[in-house]
């Protein structure tokens, strides 16, 4: 007999298309992958040979459960060089990747029937995460046409006894844009009121940002829990590894869940993201040089092919297209997609209700590949819709 429990966790829908796609690939048929928020590139090479090192030096045996104390302490000087804030390596909580950071969080934060508020479109399994432990989640709109900003007074609109947290992720997956400074100081009004909600931000794409500036939470609140990781900077996705910045009154009861389910993180790759925190600054610039590139020659021919972009999108590598005058059922879009133009894309039902209606394309492969899959799609929607 099936948990109801697990039961009641929707797939990944994106993972669908993929794992369809690859079966489609094992038929000899070639398709070209804009579905999965994987970068292309390896890693930095002084990445490759501190894990290398490592493995020399014996670092295959568990470490503290919080974190190698050297990795925290180098997280902590990056958080204050990038943003001014002093954030004490006690508070870093160093995981298998920034997903178990956001189940330890929520298994510390809520009981059964708390609330979680988080904007709609999000990302696909943050629902999920706050299921799984019995919590709520709470969707507040977002539009297009704001750059999908929060708007301040849905969420207050949306507070009760229960509410626990607002999740936030900037710069966001699947949209790509940035919430404002200003956005972020309501935020940080509403958690620092009587009985306010945590802020838990999720900021693995912070670094990847081509217009503006991104900012932490840690700014304008200490009623926030941080996440972030080395997949999506650092192109560190395999090696899995992530961490999170906690409230000090937080932090031994994410341990003990730690301890418990995790152990710790690998030790090996700990002292890897020592090395891209301070070495791979030269590699993370010429990375987000390829991808604005890429992300410039999207948007235009996306536009071009008549795919609705309100708002262009700053930041990660994504880009959250309106195809609503085409078809408002992205479920079906995207597999049409997939099985005429050979071409994996997200479908926008994914992130959301909110999301129906448009279709998520990630830029984290070649310009060659995005330039193909650009003239695929353009065909296609001639072909289909004219």
């Amino acid at each position: 007999m099936v948990s109801r429990r697990a039961q009641e966790l929707s797939s990944f829908i994106v993972m669908d298309v993929l794992e369809r796609a690859k079966d489609m690939e094992r038929q000899g048929i070639r398709v070209i992958h804009l579905e999965v928020g994987e970068p292309d590139f390896d890693a930095p090479d002084c990445v490759k040979a501190a894990a290398c090192r490592a493995l020399e030096e014996g670092h295959t045996h568990y470490t503290h459960s919080l974190g190698n104390h050297d990795l925290r302490e180098a997280i902590a000087r990056h958080h204050r060089a990038l943003y001014g804030t002093e954030v004490d390596p006690g508070q870093i909580l160093v995981t298998s990747g920034s997903s178990p950071a956001i189940l330890l969080v929520f298994s510390a934060l809520l009981d059964p029937g708390d609330e979680v508020i988080l904007s709609d479109p999000h990302y696909a399994c943050y629902p999920n995460f706050i299921r799984f432990v019995q919590g709520v989640p709470v969707r507040v709109p977002v539009y297009e046409e704001e750059g999908f900003q929060f708007r301040p007074e849905e969420i207050r609109a949306r507070l009760t006894p229960r509410t626990r947290a607002i999740f936030i992720n900037s710069p966001s997956n699947p949209t790509g844009t940035l919430l404002s400074a200003d956005c972020l100081q309501e935020l940080a009004a509403i958690a620092e009121g009587p009985g306010g909600p945590w802020i838990v931000s999720d900021e693995i794409y912070h670094g990847l940002v081509y217009e503006g500036k991104e900012h932490s939470i840690l700014e304008y609140t200490r009623r926030a829990f941080v996440l972030n990781g080395f997949s999506k900077l650092y192109a560190m996705t395999g090696l899995r590894l992530g961490y999170v910045i906690a409230p000090p009154e937080l932090v031994r009861p994410m341990q003990k869940l730690q301890q418990n389910f995790f152990i710790s993180a690998n030790a090996m790759v700990q002292r890897a993201a020592i090395a891209a925190l301070e070495c791979a600054g030269e590699d993370v610039r010429r990375m987000k040089a390829v991808y604005d590139e890429r992300r410039r020659f999207m948007i235009r021919r996306l536009r071009e092919i008549g795919l609705g972009i309100a708002v262009e999108p700053t930041g990660a590598f994504y880009v959250f297209a309106n195809a609503r005058r085409f078809q408002k059922d992205s479920y079906r879009l995207a597999f049409d997609i997939l099985e005429h133009a050979h071409v994996g894309v997200a479908p926008g039902i994914d992130f959301g209700e909110q999301g129906e209606g448009y279709l998520r394309f990630s830029y984290a492969t070649s310009m060659e590949h995005i330039a193909e899959a650009m003239d695929r799609l353009e065909a296609y929607f001639r072909n289909r819709f004219s």
